[in-house]
Protein backbone atom coordinates (compact mmCIF):
# COMPACT_ATOMS: atom_id res chain seq x y z
CA UNK A 1 0.00 0.00 0.00
CA UNK A 2 1.23 3.48 -0.87
CA UNK A 3 0.30 6.38 1.35
CA UNK A 4 1.68 9.78 0.43
CA UNK A 5 0.47 13.36 0.50
CA UNK A 6 -2.89 14.34 1.96
CA UNK A 7 -4.39 11.96 4.50
CA UNK A 8 -6.50 11.98 7.66
CA UNK A 9 -5.35 11.12 11.17
CA UNK A 10 -7.91 9.57 13.48
CA UNK A 11 -7.05 9.74 17.17
CA UNK A 12 -9.19 7.98 19.77
CA UNK A 13 -8.40 8.78 23.41
CA UNK A 14 -9.91 6.80 26.28
CA UNK A 15 -8.95 5.03 29.50
CA UNK A 16 -6.50 2.15 29.70
CA UNK A 17 -9.01 0.03 31.63
CA UNK A 18 -11.70 0.35 28.93
CA UNK A 19 -12.51 -3.07 27.48
CA UNK A 20 -14.49 -4.75 24.74
CA UNK A 21 -15.64 -8.31 25.45
CA UNK A 22 -13.12 -8.62 28.32
CA UNK A 23 -10.14 -7.56 26.15
CA UNK A 24 -8.39 -4.18 26.14
CA UNK A 25 -10.34 -1.75 23.96
CA UNK A 26 -7.18 -0.55 22.21
CA UNK A 27 -6.44 -4.14 21.09
CA UNK A 28 -9.90 -4.51 19.56
CA UNK A 29 -9.56 -1.21 17.69
CA UNK A 30 -6.15 -2.20 16.29
CA UNK A 31 -7.47 -5.62 15.20
CA UNK A 32 -10.49 -4.10 13.49
CA UNK A 33 -8.36 -1.44 11.78
CA UNK A 34 -6.13 -4.19 10.40
CA UNK A 35 -9.13 -6.23 9.21
CA UNK A 36 -10.50 -3.08 7.55
CA UNK A 37 -7.26 -2.79 5.57
CA UNK A 38 -6.25 0.55 7.04
CA UNK A 39 -2.64 1.66 6.55
CA UNK A 40 -1.71 1.20 10.21
CA UNK A 41 -2.60 1.85 13.83
CA UNK A 42 -0.44 2.72 16.82
CA UNK A 43 -1.27 2.75 20.53
CA UNK A 44 0.29 5.28 22.92
CA UNK A 45 0.02 5.24 26.70
CA UNK A 46 -0.16 8.66 28.34
CA UNK A 47 1.75 9.59 31.47
CA UNK A 48 -0.81 12.06 32.76
CA UNK A 49 -4.13 13.52 31.72
CA UNK A 50 -7.76 14.26 32.43
CA UNK A 51 -10.89 14.17 30.35
CA UNK A 52 -14.59 14.88 30.63
CA UNK A 53 -14.70 13.64 34.24
CA UNK A 54 -11.90 16.10 35.22
CA UNK A 55 -10.20 13.38 37.30
CA UNK A 56 -6.43 13.58 36.85
CA UNK A 57 -4.70 10.28 36.04
CA UNK A 58 -0.94 10.18 36.45
CA UNK A 59 2.04 7.83 36.63
CA UNK A 60 3.67 9.83 39.40
CA UNK A 61 4.55 7.42 42.21
CA UNK A 62 2.60 9.12 45.00
CA UNK A 63 -0.63 9.11 43.04
CA UNK A 64 -0.24 6.11 40.74
CA UNK A 65 -3.30 5.56 38.58
CA UNK A 66 -4.41 2.31 37.01
CA UNK A 67 -6.46 4.04 34.31
CA UNK A 68 -3.92 5.98 32.27
CA UNK A 69 -4.93 7.72 29.04
CA UNK A 70 -4.57 5.64 25.89
CA UNK A 71 -4.44 7.09 22.37
CA UNK A 72 -4.97 4.97 19.27
CA UNK A 73 -3.74 6.76 16.15
CA UNK A 74 -4.70 5.69 12.63
CA UNK A 75 -3.62 7.45 9.42
CA UNK A 76 -5.04 6.69 5.98
CA UNK A 77 -6.89 8.43 3.17
CA UNK A 78 -10.01 10.28 4.28
CA UNK A 79 -12.66 7.98 2.84
CA UNK A 80 -11.10 4.83 4.31
CA UNK A 81 -10.93 6.44 7.76
CA UNK A 82 -14.49 7.76 7.53
CA UNK A 83 -15.68 4.29 6.51
CA UNK A 84 -14.11 2.97 9.74
CA UNK A 85 -15.88 5.49 12.01
CA UNK A 86 -19.07 3.40 12.55
CA UNK A 87 -16.95 0.57 13.98
CA UNK A 88 -15.15 3.01 16.26
CA UNK A 89 -18.48 4.50 17.33
CA UNK A 90 -19.62 1.01 18.35
CA UNK A 91 -16.48 0.48 20.47
CA UNK A 92 -15.71 3.82 22.17
CA UNK A 93 -18.39 4.68 24.72
CA UNK A 94 -16.46 7.24 26.75
CA UNK A 95 -13.56 9.25 25.43
CA UNK A 96 -12.58 11.59 22.63
CA UNK A 97 -12.34 10.88 18.90
CA UNK A 98 -10.58 13.37 16.63
CA UNK A 99 -10.02 13.68 12.89
CA UNK A 100 -7.48 16.04 11.42
CA UNK A 101 -5.85 16.49 8.04
CA UNK A 102 -2.19 15.54 7.79
CA UNK A 103 0.45 15.32 5.10
CA UNK A 104 2.23 11.97 4.83
CA UNK A 105 5.91 12.45 4.03
CA UNK A 106 7.04 8.84 4.31
CA UNK A 107 5.19 5.54 4.76
CA UNK A 108 7.45 2.56 4.21
CA UNK A 109 7.69 -0.91 5.72
CA UNK A 110 10.91 -2.76 6.41
CA UNK A 111 10.70 -4.79 3.24
CA UNK A 112 10.52 -1.59 1.14
CA UNK A 113 13.86 -0.14 2.30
Amino acid sequence: MRLHGRAVRLTAIFGETDTYQHKPLYHEIVCRARRAGLAGASVFRGVEGFGASSAIHTTRLLSLSEDMPIAVVIVDDEQRVRDFLPELDELVGEGLVLLDEVEVIRYAGREQR
